[in-house]
């Protein structure tokens, strides 16, 4: 005895439709994942160069207060968040008497910042 349901013309999903809608599905699901893993990974090193941009912002203003003669002095290396960053600071004098300083923050494996700044030679009591 068979039992037949629904029309003749009726007929339900082969195995095969069945495997090929799931692999079209997975191919789908890989690449979203994709996506995301690298969403993470870009917001995560946009952080880090927040951080950066930080300390080198720091080091400018250290600078125009104590200027620059007593700012060769201060240290190279500063922890801010979880990373230790190494600051390097290169100063030019200018025809105005002031130094236009390259300030330069890195940390390893980690995107860094650099900033352009002025500071005096020496702040006046």
């Amino acid at each position: 005895m068979r039992i037949v349901t629904g029309t003749p013309n009726q007929r339900g999903i082969t195995l095969l439709e069945l495997v090929i809608a799931i692999v079209v599905l997975s191919v789908g699901t890989l690449a979203v994942m994709r996506t995301l893993d690298q969403s993470r990974r870009q917001i995560g090193e946009a952080s880090a160069r927040l951080l950066a941009l930080s300390v080198a912002q720091n080091r400018a203003e250290e600078l125009g207060v104590i200027g620059m003669l007593r700012g060769r002095n201060l240290p190279m290396q500063v922890q801010q968040g979880p990373y230790l960053w190494s600051i390097s600071q290169i100063g030019k004098k200018t025809e105005a008497g002031l130094y236009e300083v390259s300030i330069t923050v890195s940390a390893p494996d980690l995107p860094g910042a650099m900033l352009v700044s002025y500071a005096p030679a020496k702040v006046l009591p």
